[in-house]
């Protein structure tokens, strides 16, 4: 299996971190994309450097380098997912905007029928964020906005994170433990 981790300038760096931690735990095949803005999230969030991000990965792909294999469809990967992601990058994508490769892979991913996940990581969210997310949604793109649930009780912030991220890898058709799912309380 082959996944395009884009990474967009929303906050919540954490959930893109520990998506990658997983899919190598899992000897799955990632690519990395990141935008410029989630370079400086990214070290003001987790005070992480891009080349840690991509030391998770198979492999990283320059976001401005539209040359790239992964810019073209007939690269083939599975699936992508952008975590988190911004609304100027849900604008974009939902507006068919490729300037930049994060931006083509994800078009690539709508014209092909290629899983696309677009989780993104803003509130309030006003009447043209929520337009942009259903113009992706009818275009085929999953949305799963950064809401944890809690009813598998967390305990840690990283409980939280890995809702989320077993959420997106629950999607992606990858098995995990990162939590328990939803069972009905005894009576």
């Amino acid at each position: 299996m082959r996944i395009v981790v884009g990474i967009t300038g929303a906050s919540g760096m954490i959930y893109a971190w520990r998506l990658l931690e997983v899919l190598r735990e899992k000897k799955i095949e990632s690519y990395v994309i990141m935008t410029h803005p989630a370079q400086k999230i990214l070290r003001h969030e987790l005070s992480l450097e891009p080349d840690e991000v991509y030391r998770l990965a198979t492999e990283h792909f320059e976001v401005d380098d539209l040359t790239s294999p992964a810019a073209s469809g007939s690269w083939i990967f599975d699936a992508m997912t952008i975590v988190p992601c911004s609304m100027a990058s849900a604008s974009a994508i939902a507006c068919g905007l490729s300037k930049n490769l994060l931006l083509r892979v994800a078009d690539i991913c709508l014209k092909e029928g290629r899983p696309l996940i677009v989780v993104p990581r803003e509130t309030p969210l006003n009447t043209i964020h929520l337009e942009n997310l259903l113009r992706l949604s009818r275009a085929g793109a999953l949305i799963i906005p950064a809401c944890p649930a809690f009813y598998h009780n967390p305990q840690r912030i990283q409980d939280l994170v890995d809702f989320l991220v077993g959420r997106i890898l629950q999607r992606l058709g990858v098995d995990h433990d990162l939590f328990r799912p939803w069972r009905s309380p005894p009576t």
